[in-house]
């Protein structure tokens, strides 16, 4: 798996979640197969099937988030080359069809959340806009067509 670059505070909460479904988590499920196995016969008992099936899922996702966790590296902000657009800078755009101007934060996929302007550099308008520099005009191919955009601003992460 590759490397991810997460924000402190992105980092601070996956390591969270992953503290949460290992302790709060695992202790549930393990109520669930305890009550479950009460009930008498394993054979025929669909609690303890689903029990145990959710325990599985519970395991995949902790060990998917330890490997994420395994790559995961903080960004050092003041690296950051403020000429181009990258991950972990936000980004004044002009649509240049409607002249509406946008704010996004070009973040890593598991951080994205649309509702806060954050995008994932892999989606389309994040990996469209990588590399652009004040100025630049770009045509990004999105579900609803294509956008043409302007970038008017680069700079860092509240």
């Amino acid at each position: 798996m590759a490397v991810t670059y997460y924000t402190e505070e992105g980092l601070r909460k996956l390591k969270e979640e992953l503290t949460e479904l290992k302790s709060r988590g695992r202790a549930d499920i393990a109520r669930q197969i305890a009550e479950a196995r009460d009930k008498g016969d394993l054979s025929e008992n669909a609690e303890y099937d689903a029990a145990k099936d959710a325990q599985g899922l519970l395991e995949m996702k902790i060990a998917k988030m330890e490997e994420l966790l395994g790559n995961a590296r903080l960004l050092d902000e003041s690296s950051l080359d403020l000429s181009k657009v990258s991950i972990m800078t936000k980004v004044k755009l002009k649509n240049l069809k409607n002249n509406a101007s946008i704010t996004y934060s070009l973040v890593s996929e598991e951080e994205a959340d649309l509702k806060t302007q954050k995008i994932s550099v892999k989606s389309p308008i994040g990996s469209g806009l990588l590399g652009k520099r004040v100025g630049d005009k770009v045509e990004i191919k999105v579900p609803a067509g294509t956008v043409e955009l302007e970038v008017l601003e680069i700079g860092l992460l509240d």
